[in-house]
């Protein structure tokens, strides 16, 4: 079968591929204006309610190698169809949660089902392609789709609540998904056995990978709600160590690693992945503190807080002409860096001014938004042209780790300091004058450690993508979609 020649001539299966990639970016963009609403009516404590957003991003990061390597093996197309059944069934279930707990456990089913879905929308929209122009528009396309998503999601979740109970949010996920499984089913062709690997899983690697990253993303609450004079939070420290170093270990041993670690080392793709990570951190972090500071804190209903995110939808979506251009310009490396420098100083402004009024939310989330939309591409294109064409799959697995799992981190740092600085419940009306000091502390502690951290992650991937020869440029026209 001839491949498509155009974008058009694949439109049905490039739907189908966004609506996945719709699903992972929106998903917790719109849950965020809910958290309040969803705190008040589930009772939710701030470690609970961090943990509804966390639940789905550990158990996506933390599996979502383990999918890319099944992938590569049983079929990237009946993968993404099994996990876009489970999305279905799991958004569905939303509708019947009573508890903060339960909320929790579905989302952590949620986070299964993206696992087994996203990496593989980029990996099936280079299959669908033998040009590079074309490959490169097509994830262009499909990271366009995700970042309106995102960008559009408090704005819409503000205005759903006004009118409807928080479970609506979940609940659009069943039509994306129904929408992707047609699209993919109709548009891609069944995979083909001889283009899948039959190695073994190393089901072992996997099993480490994810208690690594479960375990450090859990210390944190730990050490605030067990104290540091209790031996769990130490004992789930240590073991977050010992299971990432044995991680590598088993990475370098085994004959067939779940991941090899040589594709990590490349410069392209360690610097593509840490520009991505460190954008990873900045969004989740800001999304969650802007959220609480304009409803709890400024006391915003959830359609004014929508209201207040639109800086970051004008951004992201009238963004997207000037990107090609831009890179064109200047070229994807040092894009790559001057977007990433405008996200760190993003949540810097952010954690230093967002007390003295709107207007430095507003820049913040301006500056965080314009470096997004750039790295949303270039990184992602970086990672795949710096990685063997029979490895697409888990580049984008890669990828989307890096795209999840710090946002786990941003959220379990942003979380931890919140609890840990501010007394009584976050979620209470009629803060006392002591409870509005305490967080506004904890939003200056929790954006500043936040912007050192992406800091340190941009001088590191500047540092390590210097000298490195590109294979190619993608041009302004491909990038432009």
């Amino acid at each position: 079968m001839k491949p498509p020649q155009s974008l058009r001539e694949a439109w049905i299966a490039l739907a189908g591929l966004s609506g996945v990639f719709l699903f992972e970016m929106l998903d917790n963009s719109i849950l965020n204006v809910a958290l309040p609403t969803i705190g008040r009516d589930l009772q939710a404590s701030t470690v609970a309610l961090q943990w509804v957003t966390g639940a789905y991003v550990v158990v996506f990061g933390g599996s979502m190698l383990l999918f890319g390597a099944i992938a590569d093996r049983f079929g990237r197309r009946r993968t993404m169809l099994i996990g876009l059944v489970l999305l279905a069934l799991a958004s569905l279930a939303t509708a019947f949660v009573s508890s903060a707990g339960q909320l929790i456990a579905v989302r952590g089913v949620m986070g299964v089902a993206a696992a087994m879905t996203t990496p593989g929308s980029i990996a099936l929209a280079f299959r669908l392609f033998d040009s590079e122009k074309l490959q490169v528009k097509a994830i262009t396309l499909i990271s366009t789709v995700g970042l309106i998503g995102l960008a559009v999601g408090p704005t819409a979740g503000g205005f759903v609540l006004a009118f409807a109970p928080w479970q609506v949010l979940l609940l659009v996920n069943v039509p994306i998904a129904a929408l992707a499984l047609v699209g993919v089913r109709a548009g891609i062709a069944a995979d083909d056995p001889a283009e899948l690997h039959h190695d073994p899983v190393d089901v072992v690697g996997a099993l480490l990978s994810t208690a690594t990253i479960v375990l450090a993303l859990l210390a944190p609450t730990l050490f605030v709600n067990e104290g540091a004079g209790s031996w769990v939070p130490w004992m789930v420290s240590g073991g977050a160590v010992v299971a990432g170093i044995l991680f590598v270990v088993r990475s370098r041993a085994a004959q067939y690693p779940l991941l090899d670690l040589r594709l990590i080392a490349r410069p392209l793709v360690s610097s593509a992945l840490a520009y991505k990570a460190a954008a990873g951190l900045a969004v989740a972090g800001l999304g969650y503190m802007v959220t609480l500071q304009l409803q709890f804190d400024w006391g915003w209903t959830p359609v004014q807080a929508s209201l207040g995110m639109l800086p970051q939808v004008v951004v992201l979506i009238a963004g997207g002409r000037l990107v090609g251009p831009f890179v064109e310009w200047v070229g994807a490396d040092r894009a790559a860096w001057i977007s990433s420098a405008a996200v760190v100083s993003g949540l810097a402004v952010f954690g230093l001014f967002s007390r003295f009024g709107y207007l430095w939310v507003a820049v913040s989330l301006a500056l965080v938004a314009a470096g997004m939309r750039v790295i949303g591409t270039v990184a992602g294109f970086n990672v795949l042209r710096g990685l063997p064409k029979n490895r697409t799959t888990i580049g984008a697995a890669l990828l989307d780790t890096a795209t999840q799992v710090t946002p786990g981190v941003g959220l379990a740092v942003t979380g931890t300091i919140l609890a840990a600085l501010f007394t009584g419940d976050i979620a209470g009306s009629n803060w006392t004058g002591q409870q509005t000091s305490q967080f506004e502390q904890a939003v200056t502690v929790a954006g500043l450690t936040l912007t050192l951290v992406a800091g340190a992650l941009v001088g590191w991937a500047m540092l390590r993508a210097r000298g490195v020869a590109a294979p190619s440029e993608p041009d302004a026209e491909a990038l432009q979609v």
